[in-house]
């Protein structure tokens, strides 16, 4: 009975009976006279709930919120977020929807029977609103009680728009100098956060030059009484961060800050490291600060110092001046828990570790910390000493699963699940130590095992063979086998990197996948409902080859000019190169895999595939997808050749395409949904076209 009861209070739904129809009333009147604070809070989300509606439905609504509000914790359901809104509400508060970044809203007006009536709603164009055009947005808004919050333009500005009208609110800008220019990640972002404790709402953010800002969310102006008028320096307190040799430390970040439990906590991203500058860089440390203030209330060293868990296995090597381990990746968390999970990269640099050898903990680790204090409570470490770059690139995916277990999921550029118990970090299937090849790179150390998930298979390819090859035709098959002469291939996902100049004569080992994945930035999707897990991925080679850089005082870096081998502009792997696949999370099964799109012309009509019955090959791009009550949502995404400017809804079951609508340009934000005023909208961020980037909403007519 618990579990109805839920969903049509979740809905606001639970219409009582004529003979009961007051005792809503009733029962509101002794919660106020306990004075309860949950009670205080549900009335917040009551000032949403529009007054229009008779009396009495709005008062079924309150209650329904305040029961609702109640069994939550005894039912261990993440429905309210900190905001006092939740995509249970109809918004979309967080970068992936929630805290738990499940990506899934419970809204159904726009079904199977209507979707393809979709209409464009409003467009909102980034041009004018900063020193250059932004022409790539990556970026996802929130959205809280009719307002959109979102990053434009290269200085990332921060913005508030209407979210029936597309019209601007405010706008707030960030001057940064010298200091913007040096910035290692420039560009609009991610997104940005928002926190609320009922009374005082601001929307935090971090610039390119890396300082944290608290806006209030009804003006845009900062907050003085958060850091230095609203502003918080994020270079004091890190570690290796006083080079003399560069004016400014080599450190940033484009995901959005992460708040929970009145704790703002900021990841770190360095310049991609294939060529990295030094072996010596500034450490990714993860620091906590107080939402309110700005204080810093803690500092989690994902490289560890002398006495610390971790320490050790660096084999007392490389520590010192060893840096990156960042979280570049969205976050997520538990509040319930108090636990914020940490995605951290890889160490520097991102195809060679002779200088730092050892597994490196804490790089390439899941790691669970307490978002009050920073003490680490668990961790699992995904890829001992990378040397592939297989940093974990996307927000942990949690849920309470319908066969009891609440996991934590990490989807990898591998194209693995890693799933654990989010509390205690036990592998919910056995995760094996298996062992891998060793490479010949002069000065190089070599994990002899990687951690291999038993359960659930990979949802994309990995390895690279002949058998991998292209063989539409006997001519296509041979004409591949020519291109991939004087390369090693790859039979594990863990062969190592090679030299350009290597005694044998080869010039580098082909990987599969590469550096972009299998999964990265874009995540993944899950239905609490049901604990299906969404993947987007993508099949691409990458060409691992080695050779020594004059402008870095490192051994070895990622080789200029060697390029992976195409036959005539084809891929040589075979497709699909772009998939979506469907896991059921509870048994760890595959459901169903599709292409992620057409057949490009490019292939399509190729003069060597003429006549060729071809499948319906994908593209290698990064699609972004979200999941509602009743349909899966994709879009192509940018990154391959091929894609187009087209969003489809897709059946959650079966993987059959229920509609496709054709967007103005193509996906480069992931997309989301919200409601307002009684109405449904779908809306992301579309590029390219050497136009300025747009917000675009869709709804139905």
């Amino acid at each position: 009975m618990v579990e109805p009861l839920l969903g049509c209070l979740r809905a606001g739904d639970c219409l009582f009976s004529t003979a009961a129809k007051y005792a809503p009333l009733r029962v509101l009147l002794v919660l106020l006279e306990l004075n309860n604070p949950l009670v205080s809070m549900m009335f917040n989300s009551y000032r949403n709930i529009k007054s229009g509606e008779p009396i009495m439905r709005r008062t079924e609504k309150l209650f329904s919120l305040i029961i609702l509000g109640a069994l939550t914790p005894l039912l261990s359901m993440n429905l309210w977020s900190q905001s006092g809104t939740s995509v249970y509400e109809g918004d979309w508060p967080e970068y992936h929807g929630d805290q738990m970044a499940q990506r899934y809203s419970p809204l159904d007006q726009i079904n199977a029977e209507n979707v393809a009536d979709l209409e464009l709603a409003w467009r909102f164009s980034t041009a004018n609103f900063g020193p250059t055009t932004d022409f790539n947005n990556p970026s996802t808004p929130i959205e809280i009680d009719g307002v959109l919050y979102a990053n434009i333009g290269s200085t990332r500005n921060v913005v508030a728009i209407d979210a029936v009208s597309g019209q601007v609110l405010w706008l707030w800008r960030p001057q940064e100098g010298e200091r913007f220019d040096e910035a290692p990640r420039k560009g609009a972002g991610r997104g940005v956060a928002f926190w609320s404790d009922g009374d005082v709402n601001r929307v935090i953010d971090v610039t390119p030059g890396y300082h944290l800002v608290s806006l209030n969310a009804e003006t845009g102006t900062p907050d003085p009484n958060f850091g230095n008028d609203g502003i918080v320096d994020l270079f004091v307190g890190l570690r290796n961060a006083d080079d003399p040799r560069f004016p400014y430390p080599d450190i940033g970040l484009s995901a959005p800050p992460f708040v929970m439990n009145d704790v703002i906590v900021v990841g770190a991203a360095h310049r991609v490291g294939m060529r990295p500058r030094s072996k010596a860089n500034v450490k990714g440390d993860i620091r906590g600060f107080d939402v309110r203030t700005g204080e810093l209330l803690w500092t989690f060293r994902t490289i560890p110092e002398r006495g610390e868990v971790g320490f050790e296995s660096w084999l007392d090597a490389g520590i010192d001046f060893t840096g990156n381990a960042g979280v570049w990746a969205p976050l997520s968390g538990d509040p319930e828990l108090g636990l914020v999970y940490l995605p951290v990269e890889s160490a520097t640099g991102d195809r060679y570790g002779g200088d730092r050898p050892g597994d490196n903990l804490f790089s390439d680790s899941i790691v669970a910390i307490d978002v009050r204090t920073g003490e680490r409570q668990w961790h699992y470490q995904l890829t001992h000493h990378d040397i592939w770059d297989w940093d974990i690139p996307g927000a942990s995916v949690l849920t309470d699963l319908p066969n009891g277990n609440k996991v934590l999921m990490s989807v990898t550029k591998q194209s693995w699940v890693y799933t654990f118990d989010r509390a205690t970090g036990e592998p919910i299937w056995p995760i094996e130590e298996l062992p891998v090849p060793a490479g010949d790179v002069p000065g190089e150390w070599y994990s002899p095992t990687q951690p291999i998930p038993t359960r659930p298979a990979p949802f994309d390819r990995q390895g690279f063979t002949e058998d991998d090859l292209i063989d539409w035709t006997p001519e296509v098959r041979a004409l591949a086998l020519e291109a991939i002469e004087g390369f090693r291939l790859s039979p594990s996902v863990y062969s190592p990197p090679s030299l350009q100049d290597s005694p044998d004569g080869t010039r580098g080992t082909l990987g599969l996948p590469s550096a972009t994945g299998g999964a990265n930035w874009e995540g993944s999707a899950v239905d609490p409902e049901t604990g299906i897990l969404y993947v987007p991925s993508r099949t691409a080679l990458a060409v691992l080859s080695l050779n020594k850089d004059e402008n870095s005082d490192l051994d070895f870096s990622q080789s200029f000019g060697v390029r992976v081998p195409r036959v005539q502009g084809l891929e040589i792997a075979k497709p699909p190169y772009g998939r979506i696949t469907a896991i059921d999370m509870n048994s760890g099964d595959h459901l169903w895999m599709i292409a992620n799109a057409d057949t490009p012309d490019n292939i399509k009509n190729h003069s060597l595939l003429e006549g060729v019955d071809l499948p319906r090959t994908g593209v290698p791009t990064r699609a972004g997808i979200f999941v509602t009550k009743t349909l899966l949502f994709v879009a192509e995404g940018t990154g391959g050749r091929g894609a187009s400017p087209i969003f489809r809804a897709i059946d959650k079951q079966t993987g059959e395409i229920i509609a496709e609508i054709d967007l103005p340009r193509n996906q480069s934000g992931l997309p989301f949904t919200y409601e307002h005023d009684g109405k449904q909208y779908i809306a992301l961020f579309v590029s390219g076209g050497g136009q300025a980037a747009e917000l675009v909403a869709y709804s139905l007519p």
